[in-house]
């Protein structure tokens, strides 16, 4: 095992690596994260994380690659990133004072070898209830657009997050508890 590579373009993971203190390259995927609402929210983030994975493996040969794919669940539907504003206000209007599961799939490849780990870490987070004022100054801060479920708990939409339970920076983008204890097994 060569170079650990983050398969990501997200600030946020790349922060959370940096956090633990992991010495690691980014190289983002090119998969297109479409969201197949047929399929179950943990194995659609694993599936997605794996191919994320599968594709750097390709341009990076001996190297451990490290990507993953967040989704948000509300009353089974599947919530991805926002389209547009308009989009991220219908997305927060619905989590507004309501549950809602967020999913990381994650998956560990070694390119030298082949060996793979692919897992899910879900959390619930408790959304307080918000008002059309707050949901709007919040989308006009630009900060909900790139986001699964259209807020960062890590930035201004934390101030929406009553309370969670689970692993926080999973919410975040990257299970770091369960991903460190996989690492291990790479010795990492």
């Amino acid at each position: 095992m060569g170079t650990i590579i983050l398969a990501s373009a997200s600030p946020r993971r790349k922060k959370l690596l940096e956090q633990i203190g992991l010495t690691f390259k980014v190289v983002k995927s090119n998969i297109k994260e479409a969201l197949d609402v047929h399929i179950e929210p943990h194995t659609l983030a694993e599936k997605l994380s794996l191919q994320k994975a599968k594709d750097v493996a390709k341009k990076e040969k001996e190297s451990l690659i490290i990507a993953a794919d967040t989704l948000i669940v509300f009353e089974d539907e599947i919530l991805g990133k926002p389209k547009n504003a308009i989009d991220a206000r219908k997305i927060l209007k619905m989590l507004s004072g309501n549950i809602h599961i967020v999913i990381t799939g994650f998956t560990i490849l070694d390119s030298s070898t082949g060996i793979l780990i692919t897992k899910s870490v879900e959390t619930k987070v408790f959304m307080k209830e918000m008002t059309d004022e707050e949901i709007h100054r919040y989308i006009a801060t630009g900060e909900p657009l790139d986001k699964a479920g259209a807020y960062g708990i890590q930035g201004k939409g934390a101030i929406f997050v009553e309370k969670i339970e689970g692993d926080y920076s999973n919410v975040v983008g990257l299970p770091l508890f369960e991903l460190t204890k996989e690492l291990k097994k790479f010795n990492v």
